[in-house]
């Protein structure tokens, strides 16, 4: 009787796949030649998670050599930064070369260095990661190299620090990390109009640390996302750059945490792929996919939209998005001691749950924090 219903159920699995595929390549030869978002979604959901293989993806995505990329020289660099073998994170800060304040006020609340080694007993290296200003902006670099000689904390490549450079800048950040800072058990790259609590985040990758964590990589996960095809947008991507309906899963690239072992594995992948895909978060799914990584939802990194301004919310938070005037307050507020104390004891942990309902599961969306984040 049970190999009858077994066999059942596996005859239902089986036209329920077929019927699926049948399904989908319907769905390619008749929608295929209409583009808009409804259908471009529908199309890459379907995709993700009926057929959900992207190996022939990568195999189109390949160089014909393995050899090494074009090289972009350093004008800045500080191979120095790394000698110490206990580096917990190695955080890169995606900046533009004007946004001097944007790297002032980071370098003074979650990017700071001696705050994270004396207050968190951790050993972070924050460095910032760019481009060239431009053939015509010569004071601009002089600027930044008069600012790199006080703070030392600045790597720049000769290619123009564009939105279209953006995979380059990626490529830049791992293939430093590879050469310079193989030992650091984690890599977190970020833009500089990010929030990060880093109090909250090293106590997490501590307790990861010690149980020695591997394929690791965290962030706001976007799964099943179709490549945009409307021209006016500045996502656009050519089907000639990339045919398929669907990316890999990828995380946002606002802000994410990867292990060391990631870290050589996307850089390895990375001298495979063809980079001409400027989108630098998809770049780096695509290479992670082809190492077998997969990317994993933490519901505190926020989407696009800033967190909620709450003692509730900066208990667990770990990014927020949208910040570059009020940073410096938002530090102060949510690494204040007195943020632990708001949700102590049962009527505390009552409280903060019914805040975060309130604030978090709302009608309308938000693109912060997942509703299921006030149940975590």
């Amino acid at each position: 009787m049970r190999m009858f219903v077994s066999g059942r159920r596996v005859k239902r699995w089986q036209f329920f796949q077929l019927f699926a595929t049948c399904f989908i390549l319907s769905f390619m030869v008749f929608w295929g030649p209409l583009e808009n978002s409804i259908v471009n979604h529908m199309k890459s959901y379907s995709y993700r998670y009926l057929i959900n293989s992207y190996d022939f993806v990568n195999d189109s995505l390949s160089l014909k050599h393995s050899s090494e990329q074009s090289h972009y020289p350093y004008l800045i660099n500080h191979k120095e930064k790394c000698q110490a073998q206990d580096v917990l994170l190695l955080l890169f800060v995606k900046t533009a070369p004007e946004n001097y304040d944007r790297r002032s006020i980071i370098r003074k609340t979650w990017g700071n260095e001696k705050y994270v080694q004396s207050q968190l007993n951790a050993n972070i290296k924050t460095l910032f990661a760019l481009g060239t200003p431009g053939p015509l902006k010569g004071e601009l670099q002089n600027k930044l190299i008069r600012e790199d000689r006080v703070y030392n904390d600045i790597i720049q490549q000769d290619f123009v620090d564009s939105f279209y450079n953006l995979t380059l800048k990626l490529l830049l950040q791992f293939s430093w990390a590879n050469t310079f800072c193989p030992h650091a058990k984690f890599l977190m790259t970020a833009d500089d109009d990010i929030f990060i609590h880093m109090p909250n985040l090293i106590d997490y990758l501590q307790d990861l640390e010690q149980i020695g964590v591997r394929d690791f990589w965290i962030g706001r996960v976007h799964r099943g996302a179709p490549p945009i095809r409307d021209k006016s947008s500045k996502y656009y991507v050519s089907p000639n750059v990339y045919q398929w309906p669907a990316y890999p899963d990828y995380t946002a690239g606002a802000a994410y945490v990867i292990s060391g072992d990631v870290a050589s594995k996307v850089y390895e992948a990375s001298q495979t792929l063809n980079s001409s895909l400027y989108i630098d978060d998809v770049f780096m799914g695509l290479c992670a996919n082809k190492m077998g990584i997969v990317p994993q939802e933490h519901v505190f990194f926020s989407g696009e939209g800033k967190a909620p301004y709450h003692p509730c919310i900066y208990e667990k938070m770990m990014t927020s998005h949208g910040h570059v005037q009020d940073l410096q307050d938002l530090w102060k507020e949510a690494t204040d001691a007195k943020v632990k104390n708001t949700s102590k004891g049962f009527f505390g942990q009552i409280y903060c749950r019914l805040v975060k309902i309130v604030l978090l599961c709302r009608l309308t969306y938000r693109d912060t924090y997942p509703c299921r984040a006030a149940f975590a």
